[in-house]
């Protein structure tokens, strides 16, 4: 199963999800990353690249340096291409985001992280993978 499949699947609250923007690093363009993720739904990314940092989303709002772990998958790789899957409305306003990470070790794919959209505008957040 592709990444974007998975986040496919996965509808939390049955929300289908509308759009999949894959992961790009901001500063050289790479798509392999470490993340790290908080107990209050934030999620970061550091590019294996360039080392630069970026969030999905709003995460950057609600981040806490202390709160944030490291993801891993369940082979134990740190090493993931990250993507993000929106559910929006009809008028393209995003209701809820969802955080998904294929590991580069063994090629699992799934939805680590989501979190429901409770505010307007919102559209500006389907790019923010």
């Amino acid at each position: 199963m592709t990444l974007a499949e998975a986040i496919r699947e996965y509808q939390e609250d049955g929300y289908p999800v509308t759009h999949v923007v894959a992961s790009v690093c901001g500063g050289c363009g790479g798509g392999k990353f470490r993340v790290q993720m908080t107990e209050d739904q934030c999620v970061r990314r550091t590019c294996l690249g360039c080392g630069k940092a970026e969030f999905f989303a709003d995460s950057e709002e609600h981040w806490d340096e202390d709160d944030a772990e490291e993801c891993e998958c369940t082979c134990g790789g740190e090493e993931f291409a990250a993507a993000l899957g929106s559910s929006c409305l009809p008028d393209g306003e995003v209701r809820w985001v969802s955080v998904g990470l294929e590991c580069l070790g063994c090629g699992l794919a799934g939805v680590y992280e989501d979190w429901k959209i409770d505010y307007l505008p919102s559209k500006h957040l389907i790019t923010q993978a």
